[in-house]
């Protein structure tokens, strides 16, 4: 997004304080509809000439319609840039260390969703400080046709190729929801445990924003379902996505996520239950088979590096 008037557009669409950014930094945000149900979750990076929306690829296109139609006199212009920039992730514990041997010029941000420029492997780049995954990290966003050689210098500099697996394990472990996935557009973002994350109570009025207050305010955060984190035997199998959630002989709800954590060394899971089987501790059957309600995240920070 481009023009003079680009933050404060954005700033009565997104549940998060746009106004508030400056150059460099950088929020996370959800953007809904007017009945407080998920058109998408975002990245927004404030780079000082424009702003950088990063949304799920499935969605890009609509979410570039949805802004595009809601603009009369502003000064703003919405480009969907799918496939131009590439993007080399570097997360966990080491990936400031890789990130400096591989030669990279320029600091390094030093808080969440901040970026500076920088050069690697001779090539510009934008570095993003990060936790999308579940771990801290950084995304370099890089010309496409550099993407290959920023690749081969941090795995040169010791980085380790990670797999689509290896990044949807640790996520679930971290407990953190994916849209199309955990999150949908019936999804309420209180719903999914995005509150801290995603929303700012201080800001001023945004679409959608009566629903979450309404929730926050006066339903003291109750919500019909939330989001948790589910843990089952060691000898059990991984629960299909879409496995039924039961308690007190009764579907209490579904499962949206779930893998093998070599972490715990048994499968977890993520999926919605009703509220009153939200505690942590609470007995359930997921697809048939015993299993304990978990505190997010399922596994900590340190056994995820």
């Amino acid at each position: 997004m481009t023009g003079e008037d680009r933050r404060a557009y954005l700033q009565g669409l997104l549940t998060n304080d746009i106004e508030a950014l400056t150059p460099g930094t950088g929020c996370y945000a959800a953007m809904l509809t007017a009945q407080g149900r998920m058109l998408t979750d975002l990245r927004v990076l404030e780079l000082g000439d424009r702003i950088l929306l990063d949304v799920p690829r499935a969605v890009a296109g609509s979410i570039r319609d949805h802004l595009d139609r809601f603009i009369f006199s502003e000064d703003v212009q919405v480009q969907d840039i799918s496939g131009a920039p590439g993007d080399v992730g570097v997360y966990g514990p080491s990936a400031l260390d890789v990130l400096r041997r591989s030669g990279i010029e320029g600091g390094a941000p030093s808080r969440l969703y901040e970026s500076t420029r920088v050069r690697i492997a001779g090539q510009d780049a934008r570095l993003v400080a990060s936790d999308e995954i579940g771990v801290p990290g950084y995304d370099l966003i890089v010309d496409p046709t550099a993407r290959d050689a920023v690749i081969a210098a941090v795995v040169a500099a010791g980085a380790v190729a990670a797999d689509d697996s290896d990044v949807e394990i640790v996520r679930i472990e971290a407990g953190r929801p994916r849209f199309g996935i955990d999150m949908d557009s019936d999804t309420i973002p209180l719903e999914a445990g995005l509150e801290e994350r995603a929303i700012s109570r201080s800001k001023g009025c945004y679409v959608g924003q009566e629903v979450i207050v309404r929730v926050q305010d006066r339903g003291h955060g109750r919500v019909a379902r939330r989001l948790v984190g589910l843990t089952l035997g060691s000898d059990r199998d991984v629960p299909v996505r879409g496995a039924a959630i039961a308690a007190a002989q009764k579907e209490i709800g579904r499962v949206t996520s779930a893998t093998f954590s070599p972490a715990l060394a048994r499968p977890i899971a993520l999926g919605y239950v009703h509220r009153d089987f939200v505690e942590p501790g609470t007995a359930v059957a997921v697809g048939g088979t015993d299993a304990i309600v978990s505190a997010l995240p399922l596994v900590p920070a340190k056994m995820r590096d």
